[in-house]
């Protein structure tokens, strides 16, 4: 069952500039994995960031997170699943790959109703909104979430879940464009931060009294200010760094001298625990079966990698990026 595969290949850490497009051998496939050839693959921040080396990895390395596509074969001691299946996975390195093997306990079914778009770029924002909603928070109807980026990927998937759950959301964008997008998408009140101040807009919107939960992915000066727009006994929970800076050591101080529980999670590192990550899964699939919306924002085909995360990088992106094969 030897085989070969194109893949996208990070020799050295820098610039989007040192991803490869090679061609490399797979081993044997293992007893308890299944071979997926890849019709999707998503683009994330975690790529970006493995790539600079905030993230380690041993080099050389495959970049991606995530992928939808077809199994091809499956190991010898595979009942569950079988050769033809559509299937999506996340959390494990190696998506920029027109073939990857996976073990069989992570690989998730999908139903017909959902593209392989969808799912290939999807599955680790749907699973982290699950993680951040469902597990940390444990939102509740009427409650006020705060959300940056509110047109990227995870913002719209996040406005989307947040309004399933009767939460009133806020969120911040570059553009009115970026509005109009994560408005149709449910979002209550929309704060252009080029023009508006969001922690005086958000504490004007919840009569003074901050929000219950603000997701921060931008780090820095941004979750010092995302920590004074939440009340006293919310949560502030910063998931990455655009910034550059990630949390700073002022955050912690901050968060406790206005009585916010600052969570800062590895959502790679808890999927790592089987049961959590089946639930996180389940949760996505059943949200796209009801109708959650996965916004593609842009398509370029594996050899285009380079440029999917200068695109990423930019700002500019609307919705998901995916790699096409």
């Amino acid at each position: 069952m030897n085989a070969s595969t194109q893949a996208i290949k990070l020799s050295a850490y820098g610039d989007a500039g040192n991803l490869e497009l090679v061609t490399h051998s797979l081993p044997p496939l293992a007893a308890d994995a299944v071979r997926v050839r890849q019709h999707a693959a998503g683009v994330n921040y975690v790529d970006v960031y493995q790539r600079l080396g905030r993230y380690p990895l041993p080099l050389p390395a495959v970049l991606g997170v995530e992928g939808s596509g077809v199994i091809d074969a499956i190991g010898a001691a595979v009942s569950s699943l079988k050769v033809g299946q559509r299937v999506a996975w996340s959390a494990i390195c190696g998506g920029y790959a027109g073939v990857v093997d996976l073990p069989a306990a992570r690989v998730i079914a999908l139903p017909d109703s959902v593209s392989f778009e969808q799912a290939g770029t999807g599955t680790l924002r749907g699973m982290t909104v699950y993680l951040l909603l469902n597990h940390y928070a444990r939102l509740q109807r009427g409650q006020t979430v705060l959300v940056h980026a509110a047109a990227g990927g995870l913002g719209l998937m996040l406005t989307q879940w947040a309004k399933t759950l009767g939460a009133i959301v806020i969120g911040t964008v570059s553009s009115d464009e970026k509005a109009a997008l994560a408005q149709s998408r449910g979002l209550d009140h929309v704060i252009n931060y080029r023009r508006q101040d969001f922690v005086k807009e958000a504490m004007d919107i919840t009569g003074g009294k901050g929000v219950d939960l603000v997701v921060d992915g931008i780090g820095g000066d941004n979750l010092l200010r995302s920590i004074q727009a939440t009340r006293s006994g919310g949560m502030a929970i910063t998931i990455g760094s655009v910034s550059g800076d990630g949390a700073t050591p002022e955050s912690l101080s901050a968060a406790q001298a206005r009585g916010v529980l600052l969570e800062r999670p590895s959502i790679l590192t808890f999927m790592k625990e089987l049961s959590q990550y089946r639930l996180a899964a389940d949760a996505a699939v059943a949200q796209w079966q009801a109708g959650l919306m996965v916004d593609i924002g842009g398509r370029l085909p594996l050899s285009q990698a380079a440029e999917a995360h200068r695109l990423l990088e930019s700002g500019a992106v609307q919705g998901s990026l995916v790699l096409t094969f």
